[in-house]
């Protein structure tokens, strides 16, 4: 029988994990959904926020530890050392938000709720939010939980643009490191910010149209 790969070891381990990351997604997403309560029940009726979970799939979290090792590369005299539970985003919860005014509404609301989690900002290109990271000790102790607070139509774009880039099929394999690609994207996350900034100057605090 031929020695397993590090790659073997990690989808065994991911196996292992997977009721614990069950949890902790199930515990973030009703834990943000009611401390959002209030803050849903005072939106206009323009404005939407919309709490998404997921669990990271097991070969997305295998190469997601792979590309943070020196040289994207896993060395089988290093199996010992690598794990996934050094990932931060195993279980994680997205809050969507229009019109972006509300992200720090949002982002005060649940601060107050994950008082020592970790601050990790997203940034570039028009795709700026907030992003959070920590143990959920009540379901877990293995596996940090993460949260995102962005932009919906950000979040939106990045649903679709991750499914058809970073996911795709062998025939689509090259086109993420498309520098065209990546030129165009930027641009669509510039023109949403841009169509948002303009939405919220021409509406009113009160919602009322100036």
């Amino acid at each position: 029988m031929a020695d397993r790969t590090v790659e073997d070891r990690l989808r065994e381990e991911y196996f292992n994990l997977l009721s614990e990351i069950r949890r902790v997604v199930e515990y973030l997403d009703v834990q943000i959904r009611h401390r959002l309560l209030a803050v849903r029940g005072a939106l206009e009726k323009f404005e939407q926020i919309e709490v998404r979970s997921r669990v990271k799939e097991c070969e997305s979290a295998i190469e997601s530890l792979r590309v943070r090792q020196e040289g994207s590369v896993f060395y089988a005299d290093r199996l010992d050392s690598y794990t996934l539970t050094s990932l931060k985003d195993l279980a994680g919860v997205r809050v969507l938000a229009f019109p972006r005014r509300r992200l720090v509404e949002i982002d005060a609301v649940l601060r107050e709720g994950f008082a020592g989690w970790t601050a990790d900002p997203i940034s570039g290109d028009g795709g700026d939010g907030l992003k959070y990271w920590g143990f959920c000790a009540e379901v877990g102790r293995r596996i940090r939980g993460e949260y995102q607070i962005v932009s919906m139509l950000t979040g939106l774009f990045w649903e679709v643009e991750h499914s058809a880039i970073y996911k795709p099929t062998p025939r689509l394999k090259d086109i993420a490191e498309s520098l065209r690609m990546r030129e165009r994207s930027a641009a669509v996350l510039t023109v949403l910010r841009d169509f948002e900034e303009e939405f919220e100057r021409s509406v009113g605090l009160d919602g009322k149209t100036q």
